[in-house]
């Protein structure tokens, strides 16, 4: 009662500053109230209060984006029970414009809106609520006010039924009095996710380059004991440090903290989200216990993106678009060299060895040598294929295998050329970089587009590298010589299975007495050449029948490239009969000299010694 109690005083004390003397403290602040009588069945009881609503008819709404994600979502479709009422309760009309938007008229100046609010998804996009917790994700959680006098409002948020469930609260909104929490405006607030459960909290504190000390937290909703959380603390703590050395000093956060908010268990679903002041990562394991380097790989690259993306932010991020998602083509940037470094620093911070790294390494390397899509489209491109695959749903067939590759790996491998061929070419580092662009654009705060990255790069280098470098791999479609940058650090590029026969991967099921192939099958790959596509159902290989994915493998894995194979199959056409001629596989895989049985030079040494070791001083 007494926490219900604060916000029906704040809402009376609003109504009458404004009949009084029309205090600007009451009048603008949106006041939401959040209870949860029905978790155990995944529902919220959310209402907003609004004192002096518009004049005339306004509009409430849910959002169809969120930050950090790139595609449109329609989070209206978990909302229902949407009421209106007056500071009495008495009702007002409200009418349903659009899936996701809602109409008051008539009414007083001050306005309550109610609904219920849905969620059993735990990740960093959508709502999960039952007995443990409550992991909100705004966009997903609240409605808000149309009008740009109203987006600026600061909001109230009060949060009930805490000691009901033994809940805490986990979140970068500003605390102002026992489970009452406030953000500066809309934007803000939507940008500031909040856990709701018993989760265990360690914290230390970081003292900037300026003398400021900031706050750092964990804070976890997961079976591990409280020692567990403190020990993984102290890993977070290395990558923290090593990321700070990269741009020589922390953002300013806001309060003067930064919380990793962090929910385990299985029936999770895995996602990290970046946040001005915070990130919210979900994971599908068991606890922290036994999953700390694969939880690191994903702090690592949350905690890069309070500088890269939350204040070195493009351009077309700004302002960010509730009602349909931003379409961006610096992804390749902004998410692309976060992937990088989130992987790289952990080999700094002493988390994972070269040879962990080696892995990474191919897997960004693979991702534009060896798949058809960055042979035919820039970074640039992939970027802005963003609205449709960054988390985005879609029941009908797609092309992706043949015209997309991720721009976080396209971009983390075009970080990773940049970074060896500063190193070569101009005794420099992609950290020199970084720390140009942070200075430039994110310690002000201006939003940045592709020519001023350029243009950055030119005065770290010269204008004509520059200008290559932009021209040829983020307009362009050409590729660096991986092979000679990473040699010089003492790592070889190889073939992954030299020698071997292979067809190209199917994917497929049992169906109609063979194996019918489910998805688009790509151009590199001799099955394609073959004329085999989504739909064929195989019916024999060389004369032996196939009917699931060990038949397949049996049928390539003693043969050599250059050796053919006669598939019979059918499809809406009728019978037919193709010739499939094996290739090399085109995948690739990177390995130190060391276990290649090779010597490295003193130079080599150096070169990877100076990219990998610790910069923490």
């Amino acid at each position: 009662m007494k926490k219900v109690f604060i916000m029906a005083t704040a809402v009376c004390l609003a109504v009458t500053a404004v009949a009084q003397n029309n205090s600007n403290k009451f009048r603008n602040t949106i006041y939401y109230a959040v209870s949860f009588p029905n978790a155990i069945h995944h529902e919220a009881e959310i209402s907003m209060t609004i004192p002096d609503a518009p004049a005339g008819a306004f509009r409430v709404r849910m959002s169809r984006s969120s930050p950090g994600r790139y595609a449109t979502h329609e989070f209206g479709k978990n909302i229902y029970n949407v009421k209106a009422t007056d500071t009495q309760g008495n009702p007002l009309s409200v009418k349903q414009v659009e899936g996701d938007v809602y109409e008051i008229s008539d009414h007083p100046d001050v306005v309550k809106v109610s609904y219920t609010l849905f969620g059993n998804h735990t990740d960093g996009t959508y709502v999960g609520i039952d007995a443990s917790h409550a992991h909100l994700n705004m966009p997903a959680a609240f409605m808000w006010v149309t009008g740009s006098d109203m987006v600026k409002r600061p909001v109230k948020f009060e949060f009930n039924d805490l000691d009901k469930y033994g809940w805490k609260v986990a979140t970068q909104l500003k605390h102002e009095a026992d489970n009452v929490y406030s953000a500066p405006n809309l934007q803000y607030m939507m940008d500031s996710p909040v856990e709701l459960s018993n989760l265990k909290t360690s914290k230390w504190e970081v003292v900037n380059t300026n003398g400021k000390k900031q706050q750092m937290a964990i804070a976890v909703h997961s079976d591990d004991d409280q020692s567990v959380v403190d020990a993984f603390a102290k890993q977070v703590q290395k990558v923290v440090l090593e990321e700070k050395a990269v741009f020589g000093e922390q953002p300013d956060y806001d309060y003067g903290s930064y919380t990793f908010l962090d929910d385990i268990y299985p029936t999770d679903f895995g996602d990290g989200m970046e946040h001005r002041n915070s990130t919210s990562i979900v994971d599908r394991g068991e606890k922290i216990a036994g999953n700390e380097k694969d939880l690191l790989g994903t702090y690592a690259h949350e905690f890069f993106h309070s500088w890269n993306v939350e204040r070195i932010r493009p351009k077309s991020l700004e302002p960010f678009n509730f009602e349909h998602a931003n379409m961006s083509n610096e992804l390749w940037f902004a998410e692309g060299f976060t992937q990088y470094y989130g992987e790289m620093l952990l080999v700094r911070a002493g988390i994972n060895s070269i040879d962990d790294y080696t892995g990474t390494v191919g897997g960004l390397v693979n991702s534009v040598l060896a798949t058809p899509a960055p042979g035919k489209y820039p970074p640039t491109q992939m970027s802005r294929y963003a609205v449709f695959v960054d988390a985005g749903v879609a029941i009908d067939a797609t092309n992706y295998s043949n015209i997309i590759t991720s721009y976080y790996y396209y971009g983390g491998a075009t970080a990773l050329a940049l970074d060896l061929r500063l190193r070569a070419e101009f005794n420099l580092t992609l950290d020199d970089y970084m720390r140009q662009v942070w200075l430039a654009h994110g310690k002000p705060e201006k939003p940045y587009t592709i020519p001023d990255l350029q243009n950055i790069l030119g005065r770290l280098t010269n204008p004509k590298f520059a200008k290559a470098f932009f021209d040829d791999y983020i307009y362009g479609v050409k590729k660096n010589d991986y092979a000679g940058l990473l040699d010089k650090a003492g790592l070889i590029l190889q073939k992954f299975a030299p020698g071997k026969g292979w067809m190209g991967r199917i994917q497929g099921r049992p169906a109609n007495g063979g194996f019918m192939i489910t998805g688009s099958t790509v151009s590199n790959t001799p099955v394609y050449k073959a004329g085999l596509d989504a739909d064929d159902i195989i019916i024999k290989i060389d004369g032996k029948e196939i009917k699931d994915q060990s038949a397949l493998a049996d049928m390539v894995k003693d043969k050599k490239p250059g050796d053919k194979l006669t598939v019979n199959y059918k499809n809406r056409t009728g019978d037919h009969e193709a010739v499939i001629v094996l290739e090399e596989s085109p995948a690739l895989q990177v390995v130190t000299y060391e276990k290649a049985g090779k010597e490295l030079t003193q130079q080599q040494k150096d070169f990877r010694s100076k990219w990998l070791s610790s910069k923490v001083k």
